[in-house]
């Protein structure tokens, strides 16, 4: 029989289908029969009058009305999560997980020393963290959360600055004495430069030429990295020249393992740091909220005394 669903309760399985990839498995977690969910979506897509879901004997793909209508059922449905549990404005303490994911070497460098003292100050929140250079979608992966570093796409999803960076051009001194200073952009050419083994947003290398003009520059070489950490490390054992976010090297610059390459052509471009998350601001779960805040605030502190990352809230 089929349920008397209503838009909420519609809301919920539609989600579950989706989280689910079948039917039969969205009805076994809901404890309905797999006839009643077919017969609920139908109800659906045609109470809307679109196609919410392309359905084949082996799986079930959003339509784009669809990604659009399961993004707005997740930020409706924790709403209203968050209103029946007085998360939003009642509970002196959050509680709850939330799941983050970063850029590796964004995370190992500014955000794991913070974690520590959030947790302390939210003893009922649990953090499940997710690092990778690559960019996921928050829905695929169950992300309440994630931090972004430069150009942001129009993808719906809400975002709050965090910080600012910009791209250093840097290389051992090991490899500089085998191999020696570039001096201008174009002698880069000569040099291995090592580059990322996934699309970025700007795979070229910025640069300003002798009149101030900008200036881009294909990097090759003879590696290809999946992760800035690990670029990172292999520029500190002398495998080649890279470029980097401050972030990630600053510390290697005031030790001398790294030095600055090409500094008179600097870009310095502004590389932003944007946390984004789903759904209306106003209705961000608390536990979400004092996350972003925590770091917020606390990246803004930590950056003050560089003199070289500058911090927006």
């Amino acid at each position: 029989m089929l349920r008397d669903v209503n838009r909420s309760g519609e809301m919920e399985v539609f989600v579950a289908v989706v989280e689910a990839g079948s039917f039969s498995e969205a009805a076994r977690r809901l404890n309905m029969s797999p006839s009643a969910v077919s017969k609920l979506m139908a109800r659906l897509e045609a109470r809307l009058g679109t196609r919410l879901l392309n359905r084949s004997t082996r799986s079930i793909d959003l339509t784009t009305e669809g990604e659009r209508f399961h993004r707005e059922s997740l930020c409706i449905l924790e709403q209203m999560t968050a209103l029946e549990e007085g998360l939003l404005h009642e509970t002196p303490q959050p509680t709850g997980d939330v799941r983050v994911n970063m850029n590796l070497p964004f995370g190992l460098q500014c955000v794991f020393d913070l974690l520590p003292g959030f947790l302390a100050s939210y003893p009922g929140i649990r953090l499940s963290v997710d690092l990778t250079d690559h960019v996921v979608d928050l829905v695929e992966h169950h992300a309440d959360v994630a931090i972004r570093i430069g150009p942001m796409r129009d993808s719906g999803l809400l975002q709050r600055k965090l910080m600012e960076t910009h791209f250093v051009t840097v290389a051992a001194p090991s490899y500089l004495e085998r191999h020696g200073m570039p001096e201008t952009i174009d002698e880069l050419e000569k040099h291995n430069c090592l580059t990322f083994s996934f699309r970025r947003h700007t795979p070229e290398w910025r640069f300003r030429d002798e009149s101030g003009q900008p200036r881009t520059f294909n990097p090759r070489g003879n590696l290809l990295l999946g992760d800035g950490e690990s670029m990172r490390r292999l520029t500190l054992a002398g495998a080649g020249i890279a470029q980097l976010s401050l972030f990630q090297v600053e510390e290697d610059l005031a030790a001398g393992t790294l030095v600055p390459v090409l500094e008179k052509f600097a870009a310095r471009e502004p590389q932003t740091v944007h946390a984004v998350f789903m759904g209306p601001n106003r209705y961000m779960p608390q536990r979400v909220r004092v996350f972003v805040d925590y770091l917020a605030e606390n990246l803004r502190a930590d950056r003050q005394t560089t003199g070289e990352v500058k911090s927006v809230s």
